[in-house]
């Protein structure tokens, strides 16, 4: 079982910045596939970032390329998501999500990932 407990959210005005953390527990990180969704009221969870096991690889939706970056510390079982010139329409809850199985490929849906932690609210005012 992996237990993944996110922090770091919070309010922000627009332009400003926030650094999520997800610290796991459970099974061996270093093996694990990590992402972060958000899902904004009324729509779809949507897929931000992921990050391969090695950290070799990693995916950005275009909506934050260049504002978003994910990192991860294998040593402190951490994934990272420094958020940098915020805009409104960034409001939404963040979730850390893994994927133990750690294929070749990185997943890219809600349903690759079977395990989730309980979400941070981040709220980016005008």
């Amino acid at each position: 079982q992996v237990q993944l407990v996110e922090s770091g959210g919070g309010l922000v005005q627009a332009g400003g910045s926030l650094r999520l953390s997800c610290v796991a527990s459970g099974r061996t990180f270093s093996n694990y596939h990590m992402a972060w969704f958000r899902q904004a009221p009324g729509i779809e969870r949507e897929l931000v970032v992921a990050i391969a096991r090695s950290a070799g690889n990693t995916y950005y939706a275009d909506s934050v390329k260049g504002r978003f970056t994910i990192s991860r510390d294998n040593a402190k079982s951490t994934v990272y998501l420094q958020m940098n010139t915020l805009k409104p329409e960034d409001t939404a809850v963040y979730y850390c999500a893994a994927d133990p199985a750690g294929g070749f490929f990185i997943r890219m849906t809600v349903a690759g990932y079977p395990y989730w932690g309980q979400g941070t609210q981040v709220t980016v005012s005008t």
